[in-house]
């Protein structure tokens, strides 16, 4: 199988098709970010780097069986008051994932985005692509409140059984030592988030996200003794599904970015399950 993946990041399309053991000949990537592709280089050596999706010609490409990507989403979410939406600077680049999924022609696509959309972009995203969105939580596989839409011509892909996965199933009680912030930062921490605390007690985490907007702010956890600090990296990861074999050397908060940025593993792998069935 050919594949070409848009908007990369670190690659986790390539780590669901592993691990649901879908042979890839070819995998190409169209991303643009230096952390996102030396981790994806570290991982997967032999991925093919196309750079810049607006500059892509794919007509060097072979035949291209499996098209996927979530293209940028900051217009596109509720979250940002007065999002353009579509045609906001980020999300436009949607347009470009239509224009190769209409000069590659693959057997299979895949376009992922939040569900914090207005409706009328959703309907507009499900004219164009010509298929009605699954909405998938991340919750069902995760620790992770995470409801993104799926747009996909992969047959029968439906809701994963859900496997009451806990914040407290992955949080370590002895990293509260490594993380625990000092009594200034604490401070400055419930003056501007007096609300955004996530307990350990809770039952899943708030999504993350990119550094970019909310990963940092949202993802401070309140330990059963009182104290706050940050979630670190594996805890990150075990939240994204993120397998344990897969290195991210870069800095935590370049490695936050990445996570943020990627995909629910498991979900990817779960909808990609059925085109191995499909083949």
């Amino acid at each position: 199988m050919n594949v070409l993946s848009l908007f990369d990041g670190m690659s986790c399309g390539q780590m669901a098709l592993e691990k649901v053991g879908i042979n890839v000949k070819n995998y190409y990537a169209s991303e643009i970010k230096k952390h996102a592709i030396e981790t994806t280089m570290l991982n997967y050596p032999n991925t093919r780097q196309l750079g810049d999706i607006t500059c892509l010609d794919v007509s060097v490409l072979p035949k291209i069986d499996l098209l996927i990507g979530g293209s940028p989403c900051q217009d596109l979410s509720l979250i940002k008051f007065g999002g353009k939406g579509l045609e906001g600077d980020k999300s436009i680049l949607f347009y470009q994932y239509l224009r190769i999924l209409k000069e590659v022609e693959p057997k299979y696509f895949l376009l992922e985005n939040v569900a914090s959309m207005k409706n009328k972009d959703r309907d507009k995203i499900t004219e164009m692509l010509g298929v009605k969105p699954i909405m998938i939580n991340s919750s069902l596989v995760s620790a992770q409140h995470r409801r993104r839409l799926y747009w996909t011509n992969i047959p029968n892909v439906e809701q994963p059984n859900d496997k009451n996965i806990k914040l407290k199933d992955i949080i370590k009680y002895e990293a509260i030592r490594e993380e625990k912030f000092s009594e200034k930062k604490k401070a400055f921490i419930k003056r501007k988030l007096e609300t955004m605390y996530v307990r350990l007690d809770g039952e899943k985490s708030l999504p993350i996200t990119s550094r970019g907007y909310s990963a940092w702010n949202t993802q401070f956890i309140t330990m059963k003794n009182g104290e706050i600090r940050d979630l670190t990296l594996d805890e990150y990861r075990k939240l994204q599904t993120i397998p344990k074999h897969i290195k991210i050397e870069c800095i935590k908060s370049k490695a936050t970015d990445l996570i943020g940025d990627g995909w629910t593993v498991d979900v990817i792998s779960h909808i990609f399950k059925e085109l191995k069935e499909e083949n």
